[in-house]
């Protein structure tokens, strides 16, 4: 496994948007969602930098992150990104990058059984509407 603790939080980030998006699209799919255009167009409810702010004001106000969890989120907010949010502002864009960041070290520092259970949260969310009442 690289060593993620050198790690900048563009390249944990770049991890963890693949971890991410494994669990939502193995989630669509276990729901019996089949059609490629109505499977991207419900991802994006879970793995756009919209939903990922939105997730990460909740982690915030549930509480549910440790203190090096929080580093981790921060090293990816933080990292100095040479690419542009396309579709969001600023602010979700970084955000976003944070919450990818914290996926990524978990997926490296093999943290199997927290993913599970973040991403499990993250659904939850989603599918509660608690992102649409905490969106930007």
């Amino acid at each position: 496994m690289a060593n993620y603790q050198q790690m900048n939080g563009i390249a944990l980030a770049y991890m963890g948007d693949a971890v991410y998006e494994i669990y939502i699209r193995q989630h669509l799919l276990a729901k019996g969602m089949v059609k490629p255009t109505h499977l991207h167009h419900t991802a994006t409810r879970y793995v756009s930098a919209k939903a990922h702010a939105a997730l990460y004001r909740l982690m915030e106000a549930d509480a549910i992150l440790t203190d090096e969890e929080k580093q981790y989120f921060l090293r990816g907010r933080n990292a100095k990104s040479h690419t542009g949010a396309k579709n969001t502002d600023i602010v979700s864009y970084r955000i976003s990058t944070g919450v990818e960041a914290l996926f990524g070290y978990l997926y490296l520092s093999e943290q199997t059984k927290r993913i599970e259970q973040l991403a499990a949260w993250c659904i939850e969310q989603v599918e509660s509407g608690r992102t649409k009442a905490n969106a930007i």
